[in-house]
Order: structure tokens, then sequence, then C-alpha cells
């Protein structure tokens, strides 16, 4: 089944009366993606190109119904009319386009929601609705461009994100105390520390079981026989959870000729290299640091992190905490902009994720340009290309930006039973 585009970047012009062919691989038709497409990622992916020959999608006379920003489609295929938004968070919106594309920006710059709704005149409760949408959006943005990445190098961590329920006084201090010493939410994130592309971003406790569960969430994203040098802290649960997706059964040799034959073993993948940085901190300062080499020997992981010139660290992923405390209000130190829950978290964080990969660029993967670009004014030239992980990991090509991310419809298909 072949899908038709709804956006309408580089319609054909046409006569007066005759229907304008608005060609697009931005979305399909809604209608037909209803009815499912069957096959593999891939070949679900190919479909969504148009077939000119079996549907088409056009703008229906003016293309602006009631005056409205937005156009009309007519699917020649199901016979079905629609707006080029359905299926985007500016779908059903009478909000002016501008002030929903500043409003997300604003967001996913570390503003609070209350700071937002002051910022352009709204009530908070709208742009609370705002981000729910927008968060259910870039979401499955991330899931749709996310897969197949082939990477050499992943590391992972956790930092604790502090709930309003803590500061509000609805508990006492001394269970405040002990939930935070005990940290019941953390921000488990993974990172390639290369491309500096942001596997995953994740929200639970800190145990075995969220360990397996960011750990399969890495796997997910990775290309097939992907195994790459992971770096952790000295959390235990990483070992068991990297054992678990990345081992094989193995038959001991016997050690003796007689006697029973020895068991099978769960026994690492030979390709399989881990280690941990284990940091002692005392009265918040930094006074030991230890490498332990978990999976493989130090010269196999001494090799890969040569071609950079690297040696055992963290550093990146720590990083990357840095950015997400300012980008993201509700995991800002100090703060008043604290969720009241678990879900809200999840919201803020999602379009977390899709900012950094693909709208913000990285000042350390700037390319230089073969010529410098002149500027329209009296500055100097251009002399670097700016880029963002996404670009750097071969995801996409250019930079995104948030009025891109928000119109990009992503073409649905059936998901398989269990996911």
């Amino acid at each position: 089944m072949s899908l038709g585009p709804v956006r309408v970047l580089g319609a054909r012009l046409s006569t007066r009366g005759i229907p304008r062919l608005a060609r697009s691989r931005a979305s399909p038709c809604p209608a037909l993606a209803v009815r499912g497409i069957q096959g593999t990622a891939s070949e679900r992916i190919t479909t969504v190109s148009l077939d000119s020959t079996r549907s088409q999608l056009f703008s229906n006379g003016t293309g602006h119904p009631n005056g409205g920003p937005w156009r009309q489609l007519h699917c020649s295929s199901c016979g079905g009319y629609f707006q080029e938004t359905h299926g985007t968070p500016w779908h059903g919106k009478r909000v002016a386009p501008d002030k929903l594309v500043w409003a997300v920006g604003a967001l996913a710059e570390g503003l609070g929601i209350r700071a937002v709704a002051w910022v352009f005149e709204v009530d908070p409760n709208t742009v609370l609705a705002w981000l729910v949408e927008v968060a259910e959006h870039a979401a499955a943005f991330s899931q749709y461009f996310l897969h197949d990445v082939r990477v050499t190098q992943v590391q992972l961590d956790a930092l604790f994100a502090l709930l309003s329920a803590v500061k509000a006084g609805e508990v006492s201090d001394t269970e405040a105390i002990q939930r935070l010493s005990r940290s019941p939410h953390w921000v488990w994130a993974a990172i390639d520390p290369i491309t500096k592309l942001l596997l995953t971003i994740d929200v639970g406790d800190r145990t075995l079981a969220m360990a397996q569960r960011v750990v399969h969430q890495v796997v997910q994203v990775l290309a097939p026989g992907c195994v790459p040098l992971c770096l952790t802290d000295g959390f235990k649960a990483y070992t068991t959870a990297l054992l678990t997706h990345d081992g094989q059964w193995v038959q001991p040799a016997r050690q003796r000729a007689q006697g029973p034959t020895p068991k099978l073993r769960w026994m690492p993948l030979p390709q399989l290299l881990y280690a941990q940085v284990v940091k002692t901190v005392r009265r918040r300062r930094l006074v030991r640091v230890r490498y332990q080499v978990v999976f493989g020997t130090l010269a196999a992981l001494a090799q890969v992190l040569a071609a950079h010139g690297w040696h055992l660290n963290t550093a990146f992923i720590e990083r990357v905490n840095l950015t997400l405390r300012q980008h993201v209000a509700a995991v800002g130190r100090r703060v008043m902009t604290l969720c009241k829950g678990e879900e809200g978290l999840h919201q803020q964080l999602a379009l977390y994720h899709v900012y950094y990969n693909c709208c913000l660029p990285h000042a350390s993967l700037r390319q230089p340009w073969p010529q410098p670009l002149p500027t329209n004014g009296n500055g100097s030239a251009k002399r670097w290309q700016p880029q963002t992980p996404a670009m750097a990991a071969g995801l996409t090509d250019h930079v995104w930006s948030v009025r891109e991310v928000l119109l990009f419809r992503v073409p649905p298909w059936p998901q398989p039973a269990g996911v």
C-alpha cells in the first residue's frame, strides 16, 4: 500500500480550477494509515513515499477553508478531506502558529510552565496542554528517527530528580530526607560520546529493573550486531543488565573425565567491553577515582579509546547531565519549577530529547566550510557549519527548527504485538 503526503512544501502551481498536486514526504493520508501497513520496518518507511499512480493528495480549491492558515487536502485514493496539520500538535488549535513555536522553544530552553504562560499571555493550563501534545509528538518523532544507529562507545549515567511533593510540605522533613537519600526518581540517560547523540532518556528508580529497561532501550536503538564499549559509574546493576542483553549460553569444558557434564553458563559475548569509573566523594570533594574493567581486557578498551585520544572516563555523559538541568525546568537545582509527578517529568524530557538531538547545534561537532560564507551585513564571514548530534550520526542532513519538528507528521503504522 502506498501513502500520500500531507505537507505542501514544493507544491506545483496550476491553472484556475485544476487541483494543485502537493508533493511531500512529510506525512501520509490518515485514512490510509488507519487501514494499516504490513511488512518490516524498512518496508514501512519505504511505503511512505508518494506513488503518483496509486495515491495522490490534492489541495481543494483555495486550500484554506474559512480563511485559516492551514490548507485542506484531498486524497484521490480514499476520497477523504483533511487539513495538512492532521496528526501534528497544530491540529485543531486556534492559537497563532508563531506563538506555539515560541512557547515550545521556551519550554525546550528551560523556562517553566508558569513563566511561559506569563510571557505569552496565556493560561498555565493551556501551556500544560500544549506540552502534553508536543511531548507525545516528540516521543513518536524520536522513535521514528532513532534506529539502526552504529556506535563504538556508549556512556550511561543517572541523576536524581526531586518532585514538588518533597518541597511543598506534603511530607515531613524526616520523610523528605529519607526519600531524597534513596532518590526515588532518577533521570537515566545514555549517549554516544563521539557524535554526542542522546540514545535514550527515561525516568525511574535506581534499581536493577530500571537499569535493564534503559539498557534494553539502548539495544533497541542500536543496529543489529552492534556491541559498543560501555562506560558507567560504579552502580552494580549495570553489570547484570549488560550481561542480560549481550550474553550467550556457553558449555564449560570438562575438568574431569568422569562425572556429570557441566551445566551451561550464561557468559558475556566475546566482543562485549565494559568498564566502570568509580568516584569517591567526601564532603563534596572528589578524593579518589578507580577504574574497574568488568568485561573484556584493559588492552581492548585502550585500543577503542586510543582512536580518539581518550582514556577511561564518564565526562561526556556528566556534561550532558549539566545541559539537561539547564534545559529541563523540572530537574534544575534550587528551582521552583518542579513537577508534581513522574508523568510531567516524562513530558519535559521527551521534548528535550528531540530538541537536543535535532535542533541544538553542538559546538564540538561544527565543521569548517570549504569557503567562508559572506554575511549580509558588515560582520566577518561564516567559517563554521553548525551540526547537531543527529547530523553527526547521519540521521538527518540539516539543523531542524522547532517549527519543522512540530510540522513533521510521523508516518503511522501498526506496531508489533507486545511492544
